[in-house]
């Protein structure tokens, strides 16, 4: 991926230095600029959002949404181990709310966990389910459109639900319907 991505940006800076070489320091510092304010952004809203979690897990919030959860992870994920029902359930919130970035580092507790119980078949479904996650609510796009000037920042949540729904639903689906087969 970084040689297609390097050949992309060599050939667009040959072009540019041909077609127009007046534009071409200014495009490149633009460029710059308009990344250095996007991971800025980003490690804010993630800040946030991280410190949001660390609160949850230590107020004993997410054993409680842990709690809530375990029954649809238990028979989702054919797990009765606590610690891995517990990050589970954090990762499957975090995904909800739509910050995936938040999301990992439950991710790879409960991966860890289910790792210790030789659960093969959870740690596989965990990655399907967050390569797709549901969102009901996208703060994350919702910030960035925000942060970029979006009059309308909200209006991304019932197609970004629509479809979230769908991809998730679907691979779900799939995973379960090949794994029978390669059985």
């Amino acid at each position: 991926m970084n040689v297609i991505f390097c050949a992309v940006f060599f050939l667009s800076l040959i072009v540019l230095t041909v077609t127009a070489p007046e534009k071409l320091l200014s495009s490149l510092l633009s460029g710059a600029e308009n990344s250095a304010k996007m991971a800025l952004t980003l490690f804010c809203i993630y800040a946030v959002w991280m410190g949001l979690s660390n609160l949850a897990e230590k107020s004993g919030l997410s054993k409680s949404a842990a709690r809530a959860l375990t029954p649809l992870t238990k028979k989702m994920f054919k797990t009765s181990n606590p610690a891995a029902l517990e990050s589970l359930a954090m990762n499957m919130s975090c995904n909800l709310l739509g910050i995936g970035g938040a999301a990992t580092p439950y991710a790879v507790k409960a991966i860890a966990e289910l790792e210790k119980d030789k659960n093969d078949w959870a740690q596989k479904l965990l990655f399907v389910i967050n390569a797709t996650s549901i969102q009901l609510l996208p703060t994350t796009v919702i910030a960035l459109r925000a942060s970029a000037g979006s009059a309308s920042a909200f209006d991304i949540f019932l197609p970004s639900l629509i479809c979230t729904c769908i991809s998730t639903a679907l691979a779900v689906a799939l995973y379960t319907f090949g794994r029978r087969i390669w059985r």
